[in-house]
């Protein structure tokens, strides 16, 4: 045997879990909010189903199935692909302590998180940011803006409440 020879490639280990299964278990927690550990015994081990979870929120997988469902959704009634216009709000929510950056919402009375969030004209998400609560929303709106140039290039006009009001959304460069 000579050492010029390659080694013989590895299979991959084979799934213990069905894809689908490991699905049913992210909706189960996130469609009851439940935390991981409180998954039943009948569906994926918490660490599987949190390991692929992860896996798929930091590559953009779910931004982009996502985008391809606006997408298909819009092809469907007779809309352009990409929007034109869009909505622009945002909700505050109360948060524990854990989990990523907080802060306080003075309007709201809320400590914890803010979802600042795009739409099309027929209420389609297309953009979802979560930031601290004690963001303003025309400082948040910038975010998201620069955000939807990526996916939704064409959209020329974003309706918003007074929150809004300034010359930082206004003047967004979306580039």
């Amino acid at each position: 045997m000579g050492a010029d020879r390659a080694a013989p490639a590895r299979a991959p280990r084979p799934r213990l879990w069905p894809v689908r299964e490991i699905l049913n278990a992210i909706f189960y927690v996130l469609r009851g909010g439940i935390a991981w550990r409180l998954l039943p015994s009948d569906l994926p081990p918490k660490s599987t189903v949190f390991r692929w979870f992860s896996l798929w929120r930091d590559t953009g997988l779910f931004e982009t199935i996502n985008h391809l469902l606006v997408i298909a959704d819009r092809e469907r009634v007779g809309r352009e692909v990409s929007p034109t216009a869009a909505v622009l709000d945002s909700q505050s929510v109360k948060t524990a302590e854990s989990g990523g950056p907080r802060g306080y919402d003075a309007g709201k009375k809320v400590k914890g998180r803010k979802r600042q969030v795009m739409v099309d004209t027929d209420g389609r998400g297309l953009i979802l940011e979560p930031q601290p609560a004690d963001i303003q929303d025309r400082d948040g709106a910038c975010v998201v803006l620069r955000l939807s140039r990526r996916s939704f290039p064409f959209i020329a006009q974003a309706f918003a409440d007074s929150g809004y009001t300034g010359d930082a959304p206004a003047h967004t460069n979306r580039r």
